[in-house]
């Protein structure tokens, strides 16, 4: 079995979670929710259960934005094992510290999926050991009191660990023929529909409303890339690197769309 395939730590499990995205993030009204709510406060759309009342109607109701959040499993490893199943309803003076607990936490879990992908790639052989050893640093760090966790600088793990991935990202690309560099490109509703994008530089890229159907993203790195309303009907992102759920979610998909297979397709995409 593959590293991505055993990752099930890094895929959300609500119903052991407290509802924490539904009370840590401040949202603001936009099109993606339709209210303000100010960072800690409840959304008034959770119930008692730590479950949404709207959860099967979320775009419907004018709350998109929460229809396309993942935490990569950061939810129930702050509930059930940073916290150990007291929930900030109960013990509301652990609250505070539990919210910005979940916020490092999913950062790191973030960067848990990106190190056990390339670890999978087999063109990075050769960093397995690295890769290996800064999966389990962090997955030490995720293992911390929760004072430590809320503390960390996840934006100084970031920066080591991306080290790792851009090289894994250089080595996986250099198989293919050279794709375009598009890295952090401002493509805002550009039209890329057929494009061949294969073993492109996407890190960082802007593809929002971005018209992607029928493009080839085979190896094509999408770290960071932004895949709000990108029309991605029928285009192929099962090669992609680094390619998460909260971005498919985020896009326009239909049932031509390949996805690799420890990502789900979503419900609101038409077949």
């Amino acid at each position: 079995m593959s590293n991505r395939r055993a990752a099930d730590d890094l895929h959300a499990d609500c119903a052991s979670c407290f509802g924490l995205c539904c009370v840590a993030p401040a949202f603001a009204a936009s099109a993606d929710f339709a209210i303000d709510k100010p960072a800690g406060t409840p959304c008034p759309q959770l119930q008692a259960d730590f479950r949404c009342s709207i959860h099967v109607r979320l775009r419907s109701s004018g709350f998109p934005g929460c229809d396309v959040f993942d935490c990569f499993g950061a939810g129930q490893q702050v509930a059930q094992v940073t916290f150990h199943g007291r929930d900030w309803r109960r013990a509301p003076q652990t609250a505070g510290l539990m919210f910005r607990a979940f916020a490092a936490m999913r950062n790191l879990h973030e960067l848990m999926w990106y190190l056990t992908e390339a670890l999978d790639v087999e063109a990075a052989r050769e960093l397995r050991t690295d890769l290996d050893d800064a999966l389990g640093s962090i997955k030490r760090l995720t293992g911390q009191e929760a004072e430590a966790i809320a503390d960390l600088d996840t934006e100084e793990v970031r920066r080591e660990v991306d080290v790792l991935l851009r090289r894994t990202s250089e080595l996986a690309r250099a198989l293919r023929p050279a794709g375009p560099d598009l890295r952090g490109a401002d493509l805002v509703g550009s039209n890329l529909e057929g494009a061949d994008l294969r073993g492109a530089d996407l890190r960082g890229a802007l593809l929002i409303g971005a018209d992607l159907a029928g493009a080839d993203l085979g190896g094509a790195d999408v770290i960071g890339a932004d895949f709000r309303a990108t029309d991605v009907r029928g285009a192929h992102l099962d090669g992609s690197l680094f390619l998460t759920q909260f971005q498919v979610n985020a896009a326009r998909g239909d049932a031509r769309t390949t996805l690799p297979p420890v990502l789900a397709r979503p419900s609101h995409w038409r077949e």
